[in-house]
């Protein structure tokens, strides 16, 4: 723990001293790799329009051989428990509105274009995917579409910095989503039929055969199983994060000439309109990987559930 305590020290002291040495030379030092870096990682800071707040910090548990942890909240964690209030509040408010509408017609609003979407994923998403006993998997799969999609647009907004551009955080969803694939498998092949997805070999081929098959393809069968979460987690987190990035260098340009009046102008005026378009798109990307993360979960259970 003093070792932590005295690096967090020094790496404060380094970041003033930073600071001080930028702000001396004005600005024609404008750091756009730190600006960027700033908004992407995740810190013990959050900023809102008024200042910055300041996080609790110091929550250091020792775990022993795996060393200490601390479990202060941070930035992103913060985005996710906003990220987790907000679609239960939406969600609780929607659900009174549907019940109190009279049962022979359907909601009005945006309580009938969510109505719209969660159908669409029943029928056209999970049902396809995952066939019989789709519908005990909708919750799950509509849960992480919104709570992914919410944490993404949030990193749109001012003020705001997206939670799913951080790996760790992507990385956990993906590994709720691997628990509940090997769980599902396990439960409808049974014990035996599930340790058949590892241990493969084909019926009704010579014995020397099949324990040459068994030894070639149980690694890469493992292989499969790990990369599917690592691929969920990856794509979500590279995506968010090069949208971002594209946006802050684009805008930051401007700052860049500011030392050269003759070209500052042309340059803002068309960086703005380019990171204007991205921005835009990166509002499609933000329901697009919420989409894609939703759907492959749904493809994921359906491929072991029939494992034949």
């Amino acid at each position: 723990m003093t070792r932590l305590l005295r690096f967090a020290q020094e790496h404060a002291q380094e970041t003033a001293e930073y600071g001080a040495e930028a702000a001396q030379h004005g600005p024609e030092e404008f750091d756009l790799g730190g600006t960027i870096m700033h908004h992407l990682v995740d810190a013990s800071e959050l900023e809102l329009p008024w200042g910055a707040v300041h996080l609790p910090s110091g929550w250091y548990v020792n775990l022993g051989p795996l060393g200490t942890v601390d479990l202060a909240p941070t930035k992103h964690v913060v985005l996710m428990v906003a990220a987790a209030i907000l679609v239960f509040a939406v969600f609780a408010l929607l659900g009174r509105a549907v019940r109190r509408a009279p049962a022979d017609r359907a909601p009005q609003g945006f309580a009938n274009a969510i109505e719209s979407m969660v159908l669409y994923f029943r029928d056209e998403v999970v049902r396809p995917n995952i066939g019989h006993g789709a519908d005990s998997y909708t919750p799950y799969i509509l849960t992480v579409f919104f709570f992914i999609l919410t944490m993404n647009l949030l990193g749109l907004v001012p003020w705001g910095g997206s939670a799913t551009g951080n790996i760790s955080v992507t990385a956990a969803l993906a590994i709720c989503t691997f628990v509940l694939v090997e769980v599902s498998g396990m439960r409808t092949l049974g014990f035996k039929g599930y340790m058949g997805t590892i241990f493969y070999a084909p019926h009704g081929m010579h014995p020397a055969m099949r324990t040459m098959m068994l030894v070639i393809m149980t690694p890469v069968e493992i292989l499969g199983k790990l990369t599917k979460p690592f691929a969920l987690a990856v794509r979500l987190f590279a995506n968010m994060t090069a949208g971002h990035t594209l946006i802050f260098a684009l805008g930051g340009l401007g700052f860049v000439f500011m030392a050269s009046p003759a070209v500052w102008a042309g340059v803002t005026v068309g960086t703005t309109l380019m990171a204007t378009a991205i921005m835009l798109l990166e509002v499609f990307v933000a329901f697009l990987q919420a989409y894609i993360f939703a759907m492959l979960t749904s493809v994921f259970v359906g491929l072991i559930k029939h494992a034949h």
